[in-house]
């Protein structure tokens, strides 16, 4: 008789899978373009293939990978019409969650906000100075959480859920290392959030707007330059590289702030 791992313990391996496939993307050591080895993965993992086949297809379908038969996997290549839309999707959520927080949050929820906008800005201001990819890694993590509770703070619960299923905050992260380093506005998250708790609804949706607008040109710039020809890079398939690429996996995963 053939025994197989009970559902839960196969759920867990490919959920640890993603979690550490997922990291190394968003702490930008594994760079757009670069192509994986599903086979070095599970080895170094130690895992079999089904897991890491698992994550891998939950990472192409939240955007962070993508795939070719015959030719390989890889951490995807943005276009420009890739960052407009999920800018355009961002947008439209989030603007909508800063109208019903106006509108609706309770005064500790609106009080918790600005302070987490204080303290993200003041991590924003040491990032100029501390390049440790740790500490930037912690950075983009409390700025997801800290849009993730906007969103929270909106009263409905499908709209947090969208905002995560579409993965638009970890895809922002993840086109944010494209892009060279520049220091953001003065208070600038803390700008926005006033706006938000303030109780007027168009002004609290247009700051959001704004807040997302922010560095979208720079940053389709940063992958034009970065890929003028992206297909060129999916034959390079050398095991050297691939070595390179996944001789890490083994290491403990990082786990997002939050």
């Amino acid at each position: 008789m053939i025994r197989t791992k009970p559902r839960a313990a196969r759920e867990n391996l490919s959920a640890q899978a993603y979690l550490a496939i997922r990291n190394r993307i968003l702490h930008g050591q594994l760079t757009t373009g670069t192509v994986l080895s599903r086979r070095k993965i599970a080895r170094d993992l130690g895992m079999s293939m089904l897991p890491i086949c698992t994550a891998i297809q939950r990472l192409e379908e939240e955007g962070l990978l993508e795939s070719k038969p015959r030719v390989g996997t890889r951490v995807r290549v943005p276009t420009e019409q890739d960052i407009r839309e999920r800018h355009i999707i961002r947008e439209a959520l989030e603007s909508q969650a800063a109208r019903l927080v106006a509108e609706n949050a309770r005064m500790q929820q609106r009080d918790e906000l600005v302070r987490m906008a204080d303290q993200l800005d003041a991590l924003y201001c040491r990032t100029g100075a501390d390049q440790d990819p740790d500490f930037l890694f912690a950075v983009h993590g409390y700025h997801m959480q800290f849009h993730l509770r906007i969103a929270e703070f909106s009263g409905v619960a499908a709209l947090r859920e969208l905002i995560e299923k579409n993965s638009v905050l970890v895809l922002n992260w993840m086109y944010d290392l494209l892009t060279p380093q520049r220091p953001l506005p003065d208070r600038f998250h803390s700008e926005l959030i006033n706006a938000v708790v303030g109780r007027d609804v168009e002004a609290a949706e247009q700051a959001m707007r704004r807040h997302i607008r922010y560095g979208e040109e720079a940053t389709i710039r940063a992958v034009v330059r970065a890929d003028v020809n992206p297909d060129s890079r999916w034959r390079v398939r050398a095991s050297s590289v691939e070595d390179d690429v996944t001789a890490e996996f083994s290491a403990a995963s990082i786990a997002i702030p939050g």
